[in-house]
């Protein structure tokens, strides 16, 4: 493990990284409102309280009534048609269920954190519009402040997307929290948060989270929220021994972009990455139940997982726009081995993770699966994707949200960590 660390370091830099900006679809059955209850702290934030649409499919108006006033920037982006609005973060008190039916010009929308200190609103159209008009009235008359934005219909010929970069509004870059409160910045150059610290870094990923909750149970239980506390918990435990430092990619209801994730790995040289999702299936597809391990291939394994891996990789359009961060092709032999070499290790992981959840949870039929998951695409650091059940299946929910099976799960993923890793490690003594 040691000479695959040191090949991992002097490979970094051999890869250059770019910013890739593109339009993808946004569902309107992902999240319109936050399950995970915000700190205290967040009362410092603006409050909105009420919202309300008015208009037809010629012109739109949109209200949000909030404490105070707040800067907004606005833009219009196609295919799908949508108005995004981001502002600094805001505290959403909005009426549960509040944006999945909207009215004229705006068929849904939704809301919630896009980074530590900035939220966004995402309004799916109904067709092309501009935006005349997006301002905030002052309290007067006994109302509150009011964020307001007139939206008018043009034609197709006619309509222009804005560039989000506009007019940029500063919002603070997104952070995750280390294992020891230190942070990581999701963004800029990658650096190592302890450098002096020589235990292997275990990088955590909660799927999904502010702006985009992930699937839903019918009854009402986020994913965003149950893969939280899951991995919240399996930090913890893994954190006992006292042999690994454990990153999560996010600790709190906030949203992180797939590339985000990655970066996140790569810049704490993680030995492992598990990242950790609930899936659904709509009614029509049957019920199937049960918990799945992914890794990553170019060729999917079955047609099930082909459409989990397109689903779940379509996560950063939910805030708007696709921030995802490819890796730019290197003609580099060397960083094909690495790719081969570190796939290997991700499968292996994958059969030992299999083999000790079988002991204490429902499998799926097939547990093992592969397909292109964005998220598992950093080239040197083994990677696994772990469905820990459907929400759309009543028994899977009803584990789901136990602290008896998730203790229990929980300890078969940190004894499947530290049986692929544990023999690399030569002290326990931080």
């Amino acid at each position: 493990m040691t000479g695959r660390l040191n090949h991992k370091v002097l490979l970094a830099n051999a890869l250059v990284c770019a910013g890739l900006l593109a339009w993808l679809p946004l569902s309107a059955a992902f999240a319109v409102e936050s399950q995970i209850p915000r700190p205290a702290v967040a009362q410092s934030f603006p409050v909105a309280s009420d919202v309300r649409v008015a208009g037809d499919d010629k012109q739109t108006r949109f209200i949000l009534d909030l404490d105070r006033s707040v800067d907004v920037r606005a833009f219009v982006l196609a295919d799908p048609y949508r108005v995004v609005l981001d502002m600094p973060q805001v505290t959403f008190n909005l009426p549960k269920g509040v944006g999945t039916a909207g009215r004229g010009l705006i068929r849904a929308f939704r809301y919630g954190l896009v980074m530590p200190g900035g939220s966004r609103m995402v309004f799916d159209l109904t067709g092309p519009a501009k935006i005349e008009k997006t301002y905030v009235l002052e309290a007067a008359n006994g109302q509150p402040p009011r964020l307001v934005v007139e939206l008018a219909a043009v034609e197709r010929a006619a309509f222009k997307p804005s560039r989000p970069d506009d007019d940029k509004l500063q919002l603070r870059p997104s952070v995750v929290a280390d294992a020891s409160g230190g942070a990581v910045e999701t963004t800029g150059t990658a650096t190592t948060a302890k450098a002096a610290d020589s235990r292997p870094v275990i990088v955590l990923d909660p799927g999904h989270g502010g702006v985009d909750n992930g699937t839903q149970a019918p009854s009402g239980e986020s994913e965003k929220t149950i893969v939280l506390e899951f991995a919240t918990a399996l930090r913890d435990r893994i954190e006992k021994s006292g042999k690994y430092r454990v990153v999560m990619t996010r600790d709190d209801d906030t949203f992180v972009p797939l590339g985000g994730r990655v970066k996140i790995a790569r810049a704490n040289a993680a030995a492992l990455f598990v990242s950790i999702h609930a899936d659904a299936l709509p009614k029509r597809e049957g019920d199937a139940q049960g918990a799945t391990i992914y890794t990553l291939s170019d060729k999917a394994s079955d047609a099930e997982a082909e459409k989990l891996a397109e689903a779940e990789n379509k996560a950063d359009a939910i805030a708007g726009i696709d921030l995802t961060e490819e890796p730019a092709e290197v003609a580099d032999i060397l960083i094909d081995l690495t790719q081969r070499e570190t796939r290997t290790f991700s499968n292996r992981f994958a059969r030992t993770l299999a083999n000790e959840m079988k002991n204490v949870a429902r499998m799926h039929k097939h547990p093992l699966k592969s397909a292109g998951f964005k998220v598992l695409k950093a080239h040197d650091v083994p990677s696994v994707l772990i469905e820990l059940g459907y929400v759309s299946n009543k028994a899977d929910l009803q584990q789901l949200v136990s602290e008896s099976w998730r203790s229990r799960t929980v300890a078969s993923v940190a004894q499947a960590v530290d049986a692929f890793l544990g023999k690399r490690v030569v002290s326990a003594t931080p």
